[in-house]
């Protein structure tokens, strides 16, 4: 199910862009990856309606972005319009509408003279483009890399080419979270987290976990390449962004701190999809408030290749608010496996050959997925089946526009945690899972010793 996430396997969210905005990783729906440009009114109103009445709003889903393909030339005066037959009723009233559902609304260009898919891009436009934004009431800003007229092949010519979009976001006086899609090229991961809040650092994902191709050539993370822009698979992404997990101060889905943007058309949605989606010891992962990445600490290539001749095991790790430990089994190899790691391994990162003071803790492991909402639960608020009032379960899952996450993590809200599987420490020093094909199995380690926060929050949390 890893591909319901398609928009959030690419970025960084980092604190360099001091606009009050993606203190925690932004989470909401853009429509690009299920719907391309079959955009319209009724479907950003459509599928905001599912984000309120699904919950997934009060999980923290809150941006609906619309993406390419709105644009419907530019006027005279050199001002941007959008496509008055797919908006009728034009976008500030689209975006008034989802501001009174409690949801806020992006909007998609390119710093080319065409976006993607050969509409208006904002290249030499960035001042208009900024106000005529404004003047729709837009929350987001997702900045794409298309048509870019040649202005690219080393950092300083992209960076300059996105800073004027930054620097015309900020002279309006409204925040605007700026997301910027470079693809990854001209080493992004050195400065794009000095003019935007989220930075991409590879090319667009495709529906397939492992499956190499052409049209995604680049390999190593930090190098120029050829079609840095298509068709990569979820592992090609991973082990792009493994060598500089550091450079975003917030930085692959939950674990890696990366947007939550959900690529599913909202209407068809499946209740097997809604459990994945709206689990909140999981998102918790993503939006506790320390914001450190997980790193890799472990990739073994020696196991079974599926037909392409890719397979590989890895183990990620790292800190939790506000004293916990985070620790992913993911098995890409071609076979169920039976994963483990050591407290030593999980440590590694604190203090060499077991001298971190961690490893003469004791920790509760609890499995993150365990929890999660029931099918049945789920069919019933998606098929609407439940009358007038939500499942008794669904009435108690946990609501962060109620409760914030850094609150519930501070009072230790069961819903966060997960189902405690048993201890991890000194007398028990090995950790096991057994992990299906292309899947992942995640354990919040608990610190029973107490303590305060591992690393220092950002002056805005404390």
């Amino acid at each position: 199910m890893l591909p319901l996430f398609l928009h959030a396997l690419f970025s960084g969210v980092v604190l360099g862009v001091n606009n009050g905005l993606a203190r925690t990783p932004q989470m909401g729906w853009n429509n690009w990856n299920s719907l391309g440009c079959a955009v319209s009114e009724s479907l950003l109103l459509d599928t905001s309606k599912i984000l309120v009445d699904a919950g997934l709003k009060d999980v923290g889903y809150q941006y609906v972005v619309l993406d390419d393909c709105w644009q419907d030339g530019r006027g005279e005066d050199g001002y941007i319009r959008s496509d008055a037959g797919k908006f009728p009723h034009g976008m500030k009233r689209v975006a008034q509408q989802l501001h009174d559902m409690g949801l806020l609304y992006g909007m998609y260009s390119s710093a080319g003279d065409m976006t993607c898919a050969r509409y208006e891009g904002s290249l030499d436009h960035e001042e208009k483009d900024a106000e005529t934004w404004v003047s729709w009431d837009i929350d987001y800003l997702k900045y794409d890399n298309c048509f870019h007229r040649g202005r690219f092949g080393y950092p300083e010519i992209s960076f300059n080419r996105y800073d004027k979009m930054a620097k015309a976001l900020n002279a309006t006086g409204r925040p605007i979270l700026y997301s910027l899609c470079s693809w990854g090229e001209d080493y992004v991961h050195t400065w794009g987290m000095s003019i935007a809040n989220s930075w991409r650092m590879s090319g667009d994902i495709y529906d397939h976990f492992n499956r190499p191709d052409d049209l995604c050539a680049c390999d190593d993370a930090g190098s120029h390449c050829v079609a840095p822009g298509f068709h990569c698979s979820v592992m090609n992404i991973i082990n792009k962004v493994a060598p500089y997990v550091d450079r975003g101060t917030f930085l692959h889905v939950a674990a890696l701190k990366s947007p939550l943007l959900i690529g599913a058309d909202l209407r068809t949605l499946s209740a097997q999809a809604l459990t994945i989606l709206n689990n909140p010891a999981v998102i918790a992962i993503n939006q506790g408030p320390l914001g450190r990445s997980v790193a890799r600490i472990l990739r073994d290539l020696n196991v079974k290749k599926d037909r392409y001749g890719q397979g590989e095991v890895q183990i990620w790790t790292g800190p939790l608010f506000p004293h916990d430990q985070l620790v992913v089994f993911l098995n890409a190899a071609d076979e169920d496996l039976e994963m483990t790691t050591t407290l030593n391994d999980v440590f590694v990162h604190e203090g060499p050959e077991g001298s971190a003071t961690q490893t003469e803790e004791t920790f509760d492991a609890h499995d993150l997925w365990a929890n999660r909402m029931d099918i049945v639960t789920a069919e019933k608020i998606l098929t609407r089946e439940q009358s007038q009032q939500p499942p008794s379960h669904a009435k108690e899952w946990y609501n962060a526009t109620v409760t914030p996450y850094k609150d519930g993590l501070l009072e230790a809200d069961p819903r966060l945690l997960g189902q405690r599987i048993g201890s991890f420490g000194p007398d028990q020093p090995v950790l096991r899972a057994d992990v299906p094909r292309h899947g992942i199995r995640m354990f919040r380690l608990r610190n029973l010793t107490g303590g305060g926060t591992r690393y220092a929050l950002h002056k805005d949390e404390l």
